[in-house]
Order: C-alpha cells, then structure tokens, then sequence
C-alpha cells in the first residue's frame, strides 16, 4: 500500500453515502424499526436482503430514491414473509438527510479543500443531499445527484455526466469511495488510473488489491497520502 501519492488531480470527487456520510445508519434504523419483531438470525437475514435489494434497485431504470428504498423493503419482506408497511419503509427515505459524517470527515475535507476542487456524486436525491453536505463541514465545488444523472451508480451514466460537467476525464480525477461495487470497480472499467478506497473496517466492502487502489483508513490518511 503506497505511503504516498503521486499524482495531482484536477478534481478529487467523492462518494456521499458511506464514504463521509456514515451510512451504517441505515443498518441502526433497521434494527430500532424491526427489532421488536425480529430477532437474531431473523433479524441479520432481513438486514442482509435490504442491503442486496436496494443495491439491486439501482441497477436497472432511474426511479426516485424513495422508491429505491421503499421497493427494497417491500422486497425483503415479500422474501421473508414479514409484513410490508410503506409507512415504516418511507421511515429509511425521511431519515437518510438527518445523518452526519464519520468522525474524521469534516477535518479530512477541510485539509484537501486547501488545495484541491472536492467534487461528490452521490445515490441521492436533490432533496437530500445538500442537508447530507452541509454536515460534512467543507466546501464542494460541485455535487452531482443520482436524481440529476437519471442513473445510479455503480451504472456508468452518472460518472459520464460529471466527468461531462466538470469538462474533464476520468484520468484527470482521483476517486474516492469505500465501496468497490457501487463506484471503484465502475471507474476503473472506465479508465480511471487513480482510484482510493477507504477501508472503513467494519463497513466498508473488503479490499481488492487486484483493483490497484491507493488504499487509506479515513480522510485524514487520504490527506496525509497528498502531502496535506
């Protein structure tokens, strides 16, 4: 794993949910919904499929994000055989721009904002996002939503769109996410060269060093690594 790196982009963009927003919230929510009606083994399993779900959601046609949670609920309840209520499904939708950052976002941003453009595209809707944004204490020179690509990731079409909008390629920009499935393997089917995954132990996807990622443990490591 480099100590370094070697490489000065154009624009450092970013993935939202998971990445600076904890995300392991949902999986909270989850729990204080549904754990009084399911527990152990049942509860993991209904944890287990709405997170397939809702990443199976993004895969095909653009539809609002509320749906994408909403049909991930109501699928995960139509495969355990627990019952569906859209009111408690839209509870995931209502939630998501109440969470902040992982702890050690606002100062890692703040230190990269000194020297570089920070750029997020994010699985999110415009209505969301910029509550999301504003927690994460650091200016953003763009913020792309999946709602304004009409496509989430890890579909292409919404990389497409920002790397068209910042006027730049994939190889002028640094990508960062702790996620391999949603964003680095997409980008770097797209010919992006530097990519960095932030292995959020315990969160994160597990590391894929066949991926050759530049790999740090938070946002301030991912500073440190630029000389920052």
């Amino acid at each position: 794993m480099a100590s370094v790196i070697n490489f000065e982009p154009k624009y450092i963009t970013f993935d939202c949910y998971g990445t600076l927003t904890d995300f392991s919230n949902m999986t909270k929510l989850t729990r204080e919904i549904y754990g009084d009606r399911l527990h152990g083994d049942e509860l993991e399993r209904f944890i287990s499929l709405f997170s397939g779900y809702r990443y199976d959601e993004c895969l095909g046609p653009y539809k609002p994000y509320r749906d994408v949670l909403v049909n991930a609920v109501r699928r995960t309840c139509a495969t355990t055989g627990f019952p569906f209520s859209e009111e408690e499904a839209e509870k995931f939708y209502h939630a998501v721009p109440t969470w902040g950052p992982h702890p050690d976002v606002p100062e890692g941003l703040r230190r990269l904002a000194t020297k570089y453009k920070l750029v997020i595209l994010s699985n999110a809707s415009d209505d969301h996002i910029m509550q999301n944004v504003e927690k994460l204490g650091a200016p953003f020179h763009a913020v792309f939503t999946a709602q304004q690509t009409q496509s989430y990731k890890p579909r292409m079409q919404g990389f497409e769109y920002m790397f068209d909008k910042l006027g730049c390629t994939p190889q002028d920009c640094l990508h960062v996410s702790a996620s391999f499935k949603h964003d680095i393997l997409t980008v770097d089917a797209m010919g992006m060269n530097h990519k960095v995954f932030v292995n959020r132990k315990g969160t994160a996807d597990p590391s894929r060093p066949d991926y050759n990622c530049y790999e740090v443990r938070d946002i301030g490591d991912l500073a440190t690594k630029l000389g920052l």
